[in-house]
């Protein structure tokens, strides 16, 4: 704080002589009011001249007009304080003086410094870029001190919300010559004040561990220092009381209640201890479920007929969400306007049940006048305005506009995104305001990487999710090691001509030189394709592709013991252009998400190649995921399955498109299995026309600190690839080539690590059913992928 010191004292003495004194006068004052109380009149001023001293950049006319004092007009002594305190009060004078000397006044004044320059001390973990970015003070202005501690406390809330609650910011001045000074902002930062623990009361059916996982609030861990969301910050305290609330709620828990939350610092004052208390209350289901129509053209059980919503499933507002919009959609495709679709329920104490009923009525005829977008300084008003399924003067529904609101959110562009409706111009119009900050969406990687196989290696790669505020989505990577070259790019525009169809554009190119094998190889493809809904959780990919293919190198042996690769590679060697066409069709739960515990995704695609009228084929491949959770959430279950069959109808394959388990079952080496030539050196690796491939794992707590972040699992995969085109028998007519349907599997554990450069994954492994000339692999390391 800036202060001003006193100085000097009064004896104990002098101050009782003072005190007689005074009481001397009132008493003689009080007897003269007393005898002649006319005599006492109020002193009036009246000034020809205003006199102005002390200005530098203030003209004095406009000191003048600050303190309303007239030439020749009669003013009190009050109004002459009051002069002073309005010239003070401008902001503008570290010191004011007001002096009537006869018929002139005088006003001498002293003006605040000019700021020459804004320094900042001993901040260490708050760069001066951040702290120059949230004080007003500038260099060259009117210094002000009211404005410094403001600075002060601003750049003091930049140290809160990095958890340092005991940081100081003290704003000091040094005078320069010419009425000027240095403003430096002294930082005193101290320790990082963490979340130690976080805990709840109240909760019987989720672990702490459980709802902690849900929160953006974290817990310290290991990575304390790179992890900035262990750090205690109110807003995010509030947001999490809405987070466990949607927790709950999602899972049929309709009267929970976050009765409090409170932090509380440790006595050394080095952490937080954060506690919710909470009250669960009892899980509901959906019971009765029913439309009634208070509008003639509506005919309800048309409309219920058009419901999916099961008795007995657990309640959750998605699902009651999810089928209002059904129905407004029905509404609309019938060209009803206005209908508003109400859910009225019904508590069942005694079953635990929720009865629904979906009450249609006419909604007041309400337009929408216009859709404002602020904030957008890159991202371009239509790829905002898109998100909108609603244009200028169609009818206002509230439920679609929320829904836009979480599209724009879930874009990923911007850190908040606030959509709002307001009246228009009239009582019957609306206007949306969508209010934006944009947030960072590119990046640029660089990385090295060893293995005993691919030696060392370096890597490029490129990422734009909004590229030059279009909303597309542009990638490219490089990869090289000792043994091969990689090229990849991929582009996306998810409106393309303004709907919603999606154009995407691959491509990618691969050399290699003896990688894991006898042979070079080439491979290059281009690949535009389109992808678009077909209902609420799936879509349908639709794709040609250019490819080339070149396969060379191979190692014909040296005579004598070493036989060289495969007679069959042998065959196959030589370079092979290929047009085709395809679809992949896509069914996603995730998409809707109603069930917050389960989820499931299907695939299915077929490609149509040789269309230039050789070596054609169709290639099929399919695959599903389930994935579900038990034991009050703490376990998650998960089953891939996964196959695939390529067929000839003319010409034949090679083994640069035929299939490979290389990472579909782990404990075994990139290329250790599938069909194999028996009587060469090397036993290549051919690949096969067919496989197939179950995952099966569970995921658990371990039982550490859950800030270490290291969870377990443990594995079970089986499958094969098997088949060729044709054996041929060699050039010796009896080479032996094994193409036969083998099962592989293997059985394992998985150690699961959440680092700051992402969450990695360890697999121990052992293979069970194997070929005596399968290669195993028992260890490896991969960066986890959550379904």
């Amino acid at each position: 704080m800036f202060r001003a010191r006193e100085t000097g004292g009064i004896t104990g003495a002098a101050r009782g002589l003072l005190h007689r004194l005074a009481l001397s006068l009132f008493t003689t004052f009080a007897v003269a009011c007393a005898i002649a109380p006319g005599a006492a009149t109020a002193q009036s001023f009246s000034f020809s001249r205003v006199e102005v001293n002390g200005n530098q950049r203030v003209d004095a006319a406009t000191i003048v007009s600050y303190a309303g004092i007239a030439r020749g007009e009669a003013v009190s002594a009050a109004q002459i304080n009051d002069a002073y305190q309005n010239i003070l009060g401008s902001g503008l004078f570290e010191s004011v003086e007001v002096v009537p000397r006869g018929s002139t006044l005088v006003i001498n004044v002293r003006e605040y410094p000019t700021i020459n320059r804004i320094a900042f001390e001993g901040n260490k973990r708050v760069k001066d870029e951040a702290m120059a970015g949230v004080i007003r003070s500038q260099s060259r202005r009117v210094f002000q001190p009211s404005q410094a501690e403001a600075d002060a406390a601003a750049i003091t809330e930049l140290y809160r919300v990095q958890g340092r609650v005991a940081a100081t910011v003290s704003p000091k001045i040094i005078r320069r010559t010419g009425n000027r000074v240095d403003l430096v902002f002294e930082v005193t930062e101290g320790r990082t004040v963490e979340n130690e623990r976080i805990s709840f009361v109240g909760n019987r059916e989720f672990s702490d561990r459980r709802l902690r996982g849900a929160l953006e609030t974290k817990q310290a861990g290991l990575f304390r220092q790179l992890i900035q969301r262990d750090t205690l910050v109110e807003e995010r305290i509030e947001f999490d009381k809405q987070v466990l609330r949607d927790f709950y709620l999602s899972r049929g828990y309709v009267d929970f209640r976050v009765q409090a939350a409170t932090a509380e610092i440790t006595r050394n004052r080095d952490a937080f201890l954060v506690t919710f208390n909470v009250q669960e209350g009892q899980q509901f289901r959906i019971g009765r479920v029913s439309v009634t129509s208070s509008m003639p053209e509506v005919n309800a059980n048309e409309f219920a007929n058009a419901l999916r919503i099961r008795e007995g499933k657990v309640y959750n507002p998605q699902i009651v969400e999810t089928n209002i919009s059904r129905l407004e959609r029905l509404a609309a495709q019938k060209g009803i306007n206005f209908m508003r679709v109400e859910p009225q329920i019904s508590r069942n104490e005694r079953n635990l049940t929720l009865d629904i009923n979906f009450a249609l009525s006419r909604g007041p005829r309400i337009f929408v006048e216009r859709i404002d977008i602020e904030g957008n300084a890159s991202t371009l008003d239509r790829v905002v305005r898109r998100q909108f399924k609603v244009v200028e003067g169609d009818p206002f529904n509230p439920r679609e506009i929320r829904e836009a609101a979480e599209r724009i959110r879930a874009l990923g562009f911007f850190e908040t995104a606030d959509v709002n409706a307001r009246e228009g111009s009239a009582p019957d119009q609306v206007v949306v305001d969508v209010d934006v900050t944009e947030a960072p969406t590119g990046s640029l990687g660089f990385g090295a990487s060893y293995g005993s196989d691919a030696g060392l290696g370096f890597n490029i790669n490129f990422s734009e999710r909004n590229f030059l505020g279009r909303g597309q989505s542009l990638s490219f990577g490089v990869d090289t090691t000792s043994s091969a070259n990689a090229f990849t790019f991929a582009f996306r525009e998810p409106a393309f001509l303004g709907r919603e169809v999606t154009f995407g554009l691959d491509a990618n190119y691969r050399k290699s030189e003896s990688e894991n094998s006898r042979y070079n190889s080439v491979t290059g493809v281009v690949r535009p394709l389109f992808e678009f809904p077909l209902g609420e959780r799936s879509r349908l990919q639709v794709r040609t592709a250019l490819q080339y293919k070149e396969l060379s190198g191979i190692d014909l042996g040296d005579g004598g013991t070493d036989t060289g690769s495969s007679f069959i590679l042998r065959e196959e060697e030589g370079e092979r252009w290929d047009v085709s066409l395809g679809y992949t069709y896509i069914y996603d739960s995730r998409i809707v998400g109603i069930n917050p515990n389960a989820a499931i995704r299907f695939t299915f695609g077929q490609d149509f190649g040789g269309l230039d009228g050789e070596n054609q084929y169709i290639k099929t491949t399919a695959s599903m995921t389930a994935q579900t959770k038990v034991w009050n959430e703490e376990v998650t279950l998960r089953a891939e399955l996964e196959g695939g069959a390529l067929h000839y109808t003319s010409g034949g394959s090679t083994v640069l498109d035929r299939f490979s388990l290389n990472g579909r079952i782990r404990g075994f080496e990139a290329g250790g299995t599938g069909p194999r030539d028996l009587n060469v050196t090397n036993e290549d690796a051919l690949g096969g026309n067919y496989f197939f491939v179950a995952r099966l794992e569970a995921d658990f707590p371990l039982g550490l600190p859950e800030e270490y972040g290291i969870s377990g699992g443990v594995f079970y995969d089986i499958g094969s690839v098997w088949g060729l085109d044709s054996t041929g028998g060699g050039p010796t007519g009896t080479d032996p080539v094994d193409d036969d349907l083998h099962w592989r599997s293997s059985i394992g554990v998985s150690i699961f690590w959440d680092t700051p450069i992402g969450p990695l994954r360890f697999n121990f492994s052992n293979a069970i059913m194997k070929e005596d000339y399968d290669e195993t692999r028992s260890f490896d390391i991969s960066i986890r992928t959550d379904f």
